[in-house]
């Protein structure tokens, strides 16, 4: 499998738990944090429900 980088942009502050809780299921807990992960679909779908608050690389 193909792995992504990503890196959250935005905050998370006033957003639905339901996207608070997406982030933290990705690995993302802080601004500017990165993680790199396989492309599975079930990541893909993820990062398509926070892809405004996300930035993604191919790693």
């Amino acid at each position: 499998m193909a792995k992504i980088k990503i890196t959250q942009v935005k905050s998370v502050i006033d957003r639905p738990e339901r996207q608070k809780r997406t982030m933290v299921a990705l690995g993302l807990k802080k601004l500017n944090a990165t993680v790199e992960v396989e492309a599975t679909p079930q990541i893909l779908g993820m990062v398509t429900k926070v892809n405004h608050l996300v930035k993604v690389e191919q790693a």
